[in-house]
């Protein structure tokens, strides 16, 4: 049995002790072991994130950059084996491992350009002979805790802009798919990352309360369920430490009288059946305005799902593949029970698919529901599976409603084309990131990433210039020079680089 390992101070570092089960979602067998850390352990990565950080936060910005590059470079060089891996342990097909590794790529190239992200502001004759500037130093040791549904995109969005502004991070990934996380890593030292300034440290609740305790961890970036986000949240800025944690969602696509059905349905089957719905920013709930647009919607909607093809991962033909593990899928398989005892119409129902040659694979078919109510607490809850809700909505202002009263905030579509409606609809609904004809509103790298109400706990977004806001603290000088012509002092001497 393979084990997966802690990497500390660039070498793989054994966890004695407790170890978790690493599943092939596809075979439904457990494939390695993951050691699930102790606060030992994480004091091992402390005491070599210590040794190495004030180095590399000295080390000037073009060259943390050119680390960068040499990582990018890296990554695409070795994207089939890093696909391969997530795939064998998220379940998702190779197409959409590549991007999940992509969407991080894309956080790094941001980080290439660090040393422009971090120049100061600057304000000359602030006073009688007085100037005033800024400068961006880095915080110190951070972490992040990371999710199983995007295990390469996710660190990369929270290291690459950490590592750049000069910090030391500390990784601890999902136990459920740890090894694309370790290779990363690996990755970073070959791109001449000095040791102890990414490392990797596996665990359950103990390794996480270890690094929301530790005094010397400055920051904490967080992607999960609203429930541990909040606790992490609260926890953790407690503890005096900076703190953005974002948690679970339910994305709704609202779609108008005037949208183009085809396009809509195209882009449903994507989005909400994509990576078998383990996605935070998927799409499982569908708001057509109108009964006739609800009854189109509906009819082009079933072919559709029918001609979707499920698969083991390695499957190139795979619109998706199976879920992370057995009780992911039987949580599911709750929530689909819980709809119809709620009332909700069963329009296609997934439970029960089997996969021939892979029939302990952990499949599900998507899923389809119909008359779902705002009261249900299928509605209100996040499912995180292949499972599509229709909520009918009788006009514009209760589309936006719906997703505005909702305790997520994460995303939201609306497909129209009327320029009037669509935005209006962005600047009322009270979500944090909007697609106007696009379902998954995921913002480009120099952007920033951050949902609303329970999809996100703290003031400061992922990635783009809210990351380096977020790893860094702004130090702010006041200088004025006296000419010296009171003591007779040369006052031109011009400083030279030693």
């Amino acid at each position: 049995m393979r084990n997966i390992d802690h990497f500390i101070g660039g070498s793989a570092v054994s966890a004695g002790g407790r170890h978790g089960e690493v599943f092939d979602p596809s075979k439904g067998e457990v494939q390695a072991r993951v050691g699930l850390g102790s606060a030992a352990d994480l004091g091992k990565a402390m005491d070599a994130a210590r040794a190495a950080q004030p180095a590399w936060a000295a080390t000037n910005p073009q060259r943390r950059a050119r680390v960068m590059f040499n990582f990018k470079a890296l990554v695409e060089q070795n994207m089939e084996e890093l696909a391969l891996i997530l795939s064998s342990e998220h379940g998702k097909v190779i197409a959409d491992a590549k991007g999940d590794i992509q969407r991080g790529l894309e956080v790094i190239e941001f980080s290439c350009g660090i040393p422009h992200a971090l120049k100061g502001e600057c304000t000359q004759g602030a006073g009688p002979g007085i100037d005033v500037y800024s400068m961006r130093q880095p915080l110190g040791i951070v972490a992040g805790i990371t999710p199983f549904n995007f295990p390469a995109m996710i660190p990369m969005w929270m290291f690459g802009v950490a590592i750049a502004c000069g910090n030391a991070f500390i990784l601890k990934p999902s136990e459920r798919d740890p090894s694309v996380p370790v290779r990363l890593a690996e990755l970073m030292k070959e791109a001449g990352l000095p040791d102890g300034i990414l490392q990797v440290v596996h665990g359950d609740k103990e390794m996480v309360d270890a690094i929301l305790d530790d005094d010397d961890i400055r920051a904490i970036s967080f992607v999960g369920s609203s429930d541990i986000a909040q606790y992490i949240y609260s926890r953790g800025t407690a503890n005096g430490k900076r703190v953005q944690a974002f948690g679970g969602a339910k994305n709704h696509g609202i779609v108008m009288p005037d949208a183009d059905l085809d396009m809509v349905v195209n882009d449903l089957t994507g989005a909400a059946f994509g990576s078998a719905g383990e996605r935070c920013m998927a799409l499982p709930v569908v708001v057509p305005v109108g009964e006739k647009t609800a009854n189109d919607l509906r009819e082009k909607l079933l072919p559709a799902i029918a001609a979707l093809r499920i698969g083991v991962s390695t499957d190139p033909d795979a619109h998706y593949g199976p879920v992370v593990n057995a009780a992911h899928r039987q949580r599911i398989e709750n929530y689909i029970q819980m709809g119809v005892d709620e009332g909700a119409e069963l329009v296609v129902d997934g439970r029960g698919f089997s996969l021939q040659g892979h029939e302990k694979g952990f499949f599900i078919g998507p899923t389809l529901f119909d008359h779902v109510k705002p009261a249900m607490q299928t509605y209100q809850e996040e499912i995180f599976g292949p499972v599509l809700q229709i909520v009918r909505a009788d006009g514009f202002e209760e589309a936006v409603r719906l997703p505005s009263e909702h305790q997520y905030g994460n995303g939201v579509a609306i497909f129209t084309r009327n320029g009037h409606a669509a935005r209006e609809f962005a600047a009322r609904v009270n979500v944090g990131m909007v697609g106007i004809n696009v379902p998954i509103p995921v913002p480009v790298a120099y952007h920033t990433f951050g949902g609303w109400k329970r999809s996100g706990f703290g003031d400061i977004n992922q990635h783009g210039m809210e990351g380096v806001r977020f790893w860094t603290k702004t130090k702010t000088i006041t200088q004025r020079w006296p000419d010296g012509s009171a003591t007779g002092e040369n006052a031109f001497i011009i400083p030279t680089m030693g």
